[in-house]
């Protein structure tokens, strides 16, 4: 009788394991799927660099192609339409040509419009303008360090607004009413906020036309190209945007100033970009809570300052060629509503018209004087503005012959910086303020702006010991030579004494005696060295992990330590 035989017995009845001499199935397809797996996640970024790396040689390709098909110039503007900088011409980025060519514009993209802005309040606003004095620019005057008439033509023949009046609808303004967390006086907000930072950089200096406006933005280009057609809303270097401020306020208006930081493009082609960039433009509106009406608008381009505006343009056709740059004076350019804006018709209480603009006779009316209930200084609110900007500015930098008032009346030194000149791309930007540290790079500009001014320590030893004031050098030429005050001018002297180019920061007693000085490259140079490195004059032992701040804060102590010996015992 046979015996049964298990399954995994041999015919000899020795005993096997099972899949004997075959390694483990689910084992080795683990193996297998961990295999593929790495293939896979090393064969990924090898394909993407593969990608990358094919993408920029044809990239290259076309771009050696470009300069051998249209030359340098060419290229150039040909970089300037191409916004995204792939070689290739979009039918948005052809635009600006189009326009150019056809002398047709599209119609401006407007935020979506409520029912009854047709029929409601509209005003006129008036533009004028006097041109830049050529006189007062530096050193750009024609055959002066080879500055040719071609580089200056479009600022040459700028001479009135492009637009001298234009009609607005009330409902437009309604961009300058505020969100709802900042109905307080006094708050500020940001209308158009600032897209640069310290990680962005700064916008290309290479652009002929600006973007295209979308949405609060479209009111602000309207209005700036009233003075000329092509406003760049958006400034290439910080301060950008445009910021808000309730100055005062009532049951049914706001009193509403703003400042915008914007600038023009006054070259077409073939000459190379030629930027125009005031200081800042300010103004203000009074406007009802719902934007119905508009009882005034003003914007205008400060001129109480001897320079207020930065002029840049390109030697070359590539955004690293030579850039030229100098300053000048703008006695005038401004906006301002002809009267409060009024009705296109008037009905009665059933709807039927018994008035309008087009009867023949213009329509009377009579406003009431505004009463507000809360409201602050025009200073005030400026200052806010400027703080919003400049968080550094929490001190005040006061005009220099207030500042030395200041300091004699509080028994404080007085922080003085003196500089010769305002580099559009080089420093704190806003012309109608002198600065405070000329710099020679973007990135320590506004690495100090960002670190230095407005760090708290140095904020709180400014404010607590001293009187901070800024002049430019032609400021201080002026006072120098005032025979009518000699006590100023002799402060003045003392100053332009101690100035280097292109800044001098200083440190001064009431009575104008310079304790302590440092030039801004040399300041800028020693905060480059790192700590360990040998001569360093500065100690950065001060507790701060910024060397540029504790370097600030050992330069203004230094000044006290100075002063004590000019001080009664």
């Amino acid at each position: 009788m046979a015996a049964d035989v298990d399954k995994n017995t041999p015919e000899n009845g020795s005993k096997t394991p099972p899949h004997a001499g075959n390694a483990n199935p689910g084992s080795r397809s683990w193996i297998c799927k961990g295999l593929w797996t790495l293939i896979l996640v090393t064969a990924v970024p090898l394909f993407a660099f593969g990608v990358k790396y094919y993408q920029d040689a044809h990239l290259l390709k076309r771009h050696e192609q470009s300069i051998r098909t249209l030359g340098a110039e060419g290229h150039f503007l040909f970089s300037s339409l191409d916004i995204d900088h792939d070689l290739y011409l979009s039918a948005e980025e052809f635009k600006p040509i189009a326009e150019k060519l056809t002398g047709i514009l599209p119609p401006v993209e407007f935020e979506e419009e409520e029912t009854d802005e047709l029929n409601g309040e509209t005003f006129t606003v008036e533009a004028m303008m006097q041109p830049l004095i050529l006189d007062s620019m530096t050193k750009s005057r024609d055959g002066f360090l080879g500055v040719s008439h071609s580089s200056l033509s479009g600022l040459r023949s700028w001479k009135s607004p492009a637009v001298p009046s234009a009609s607005f609808s009330a409902r437009q303004f309604r961009v300058f009413l505020p969100p709802k967390n900042k109905l307080e006086v006094g708050n500020t907000w940001w209308l158009i906020p600032s897209e640069l930072n310290i990680f962005t950089g700064y916008l290309p200096n290479n652009r002929y036309h600006p973007p295209s406006p979308k949405g609060k933005e479209v009111l602000i280009h309207s209005l700036l190209s009233m003075f000329h057609p092509r406003p760049f809303i958006k400034s290439r270097f910080a301060p950008q945007g445009t910021v808000a401020c309730i100055r005062a306020s009532n049951d049914f208006y706001y009193d509403i100033v703003f400042r915008i930081h914007a600038e023009f493009q006054l070259n077409e082609v073939p000459s190379f970009p030629f930027w125009f960039t005031p200081g800042q433009f300010t103004g203000n509106i009074v406007l009802s809570k719902d934007a119905s009406h508009v009882r005034q608008f003003r914007l205008y381009v400060p001129n109480n300052r001897s320079l207020n505006v930065d002029m840049e343009w390109l030697y070359g056709a590539s955004e690293s060629s030579n850039m030229e740059v100098d300053i000048g004076y703008l006695p005038q350019l401004e906006l301002l509503s002809l009267g409060p804006s009024t009705p296109t018709v008037i009905t009665d209480e059933e709807g039927n018209v018994i008035d309008s603009k087009d009867s023949g006779e213009p329509i009377q009316f009579v406003f009431e004087d505004i009463h507000w209930t809360s409201e602050i200084s025009h200073q005030e609110a400026a200052q806010r503005l400027d703080v919003t900007f400049y968080p550094f500015k929490r001190v005040s930098y006061l005009p220099f012959s207030e500042a030395f008032e200041r300091a004699e009346a509080e028994n404080k030194l007085m922080t003085s910086p003196a500089e010769v000149r305002k580099l559009t791309q080089n420093l704190y930007r806003d012309s109608s303020y002198s600065t405070n540290i000329y710099l020679p790079s973007v990135g320590s500009g506004r690495t100090l702006r960002e670190t230095v001014l407005e760090s708290s320590p140095v904020l709180a030893l400014l404010n607590e010991s001293f009187v901070s004031s800024w002049s430019l050098v032609k400021e201080l030429e002026s006072m120098q030579a005032d025979e009518q005050n000699h006590v100023l001018s002799e402060k003045a002297r003392l100053h332009l004494e101690k100035y280097s180019f292109p800044v001098e920061m200083m440190v001064a007693l009431p009575n104008g005696t310079i304790v302590h000085h440092i030039n801004a490259n040399f300041f800028l140079d020693q905060t480059a060295m790192k700590p360990e490195e040998d001569g360093t004059p500065f100690s950065f032992s001060g507790g701060f992990e910024d060397p540029s701040t504790s370097t600030y804060i050992s330069f203004l102590k230094e000044g006290l330590e100075r002063a004590r010996a000019y001080m009664p015992q």
